[in-house]
C-alpha cells in the first residue's frame, strides 16, 4: 500500500469515525429513549455496519484498482485504526476505565462491535467485488 493510499484511507476511516460517534450521540438521546437501552446497543451496531458499508462504497473511487490483498489490507487498517481510537479515546478523553472499555466486546450483552469490526475488515475487499474491481 502506497503513502497516498494509506492517507486516503485513513481520511476515509475519519469520516467513519465521525459517522460512529454521531450514531453513538442517535443512540444515546434517541434510541434510548424510544426503545430499551438492551435495544439500543444491539440496533447501534446494526446500524454503525450499514453505514461502514455505505461509506466504503461511496468512497470506493478513491481507492483505486488494486490486488484482493490491499483492500484487506485496507480493512485490517481500518480495524486498528477503530480499535486504537475506541482505547485511547475512551480512556484518556472519555475518562473510562479499561474495563469499561473493554465490555464493547461482550456480544452476549447485545454489544455488536466485534461485528462492526468484521464489517470494516471486509467492507473494502467486499466492495470490490460488488464493483467488479475483483
Amino acid at each position: 500500500m502506497t503513502i497516498i493510499l494509506f492517507l486516503k484511507t485513513s481520511m476515509i476511516w475519519l469520516i467513519i469515525a465521525v459517522m460512529a460517534i454521531i450514531n453513538g450521540i442517535f443512540r444515546e438521546n434517541v434510541l434510548v429513549g424510544m426503545i430499551s437501552p438492551n435495544m439500543a446497543v444491539p440496533v447501534s451496531g446494526i446500524t454503525l455496519s450499514i453505514i461502514v458499508l455505505i461509506v466504503t462504497y461511496v468512497s470506493f473511487p478513491l481507492f483505486g484498482k488494486h490486488h484482493a490483498l490491499t483492500y484487506f489490507v485496507i480493512g485490517l487498517q481500518w480495524v486498528l485504526m477503530t480499535l486504537l481510537f475506541e482505547f485511547i479515546f475512551g480512556h484518556y478523553v472519555m475518562g473510562k476505565s479499561w474495563s469499561d472499555i473493554s465490555e464493547v466486546f461482550h456480544i452476549m450483552k447485545g454489544n455488536l462491535f466485534i461485528i462492526v469490526l468484521a464489517v470494516s475488515l471486509i467492507s473494502p475487499l467486499l466492495m470490490a467485488k460488488v464493483k467488479r474491481i475483483l
